[in-house]
């Protein structure tokens, strides 16, 4: 176990960043919110800002892969995120949307956002804009340490298998497991060949598989690592 005050003397660096990348339902969300915690850190949900402007876009009835009008949307949206003990807390242009970026209207077109450079473009501005106002963080998503710091302090590629995966998915969501594993590998192959900024692992990131571990074992494992 590492010890509060490891943890503390590691958190009182300036500007420690923990970047987190991985595929999505590894557990990089629950590890993030841990470390960040423990380290006494703000926590940046960056996946959750591609929700919010697919979400956004499915609001005003646009073409999730309308590259233009997508990009344009994303430079004008207003978003507020802010870490809770449950999750991450979403607001869009005044509307809560905590609950619909997580449903599968949402899950269904986020790639394709995702996958738009402009997008990228403006969500890496902002990304970058919030660890300067914070002095640092943990952020998680998926390009984070090989595009948005790839001068992290610390940089990890948490991942999972693809059953264990969709079997966590589907006690969230509900749902048939084989259809959801079918829809995870998908959303791999998706992010890992996209173009702009893939799902990839950085030659200095530390892998971490969480499928046997538990959230405490994970989390001890970093601070361990940050500290060294």
């Amino acid at each position: 176990m590492v010890s509060a005050q490891t943890a503390a003397n590691a958190a009182e660096r300036s500007d420690v960043i923990v970047a987190i990348d991985g595929p999505a339902g590894a557990g990089k969300s629950t590890v993030g919110r841990a470390v960040a915690q423990r380290l006494g850190l703000e926590y940046l949900d960056t996946g959750a800002m591609y929700r919010a402007v697919t979400f956004a876009a499915l609001r005003r009835g646009l073409d999730p892969t309308e590259e233009a009008d997508i990009g344009e949307l994303s430079e004008s949206v207003v978003m507020t995120l802010e870490a809770t003990p449950a999750g991450t807390s979403v607001h869009v242009d005044g509307v809560d949307a905590t609950i619909e970026i997580r449903g599968r209207e949402v899950t269904s077109a986020v790639s394709a956002v995702a996958a738009n450079s402009r997008v990228r473009s403006e969500l890496v501005r902002r990304q970058r804009r919030w660890v300067a106002e914070h002095r640092g963080g943990v952020v998680e998503g998926r390009d984070i340490g090989s595009v948005v710091f790839p001068d992290a302090t610390l940089k990890l590629f948490v991942t999972a298998s693809p059953r264990v995966r969709a079997e966590r998915r589907v006690a969230e969501i509900g749902g048939d497991v084989a259809d959801v594993e079918a829809s995870i590998i998908a959303r791999d192959r998706k992010d890992s060949t996209r173009s702009d900024s893939p799902l990839i692992e950085t030659s200095d990131s530390v892998v971490v598989d969480t499928s046997e571990l538990s959230i405490d074992e994970v989390v001890d494992h970093v601070l361990s690592l940050l500290e060294s």
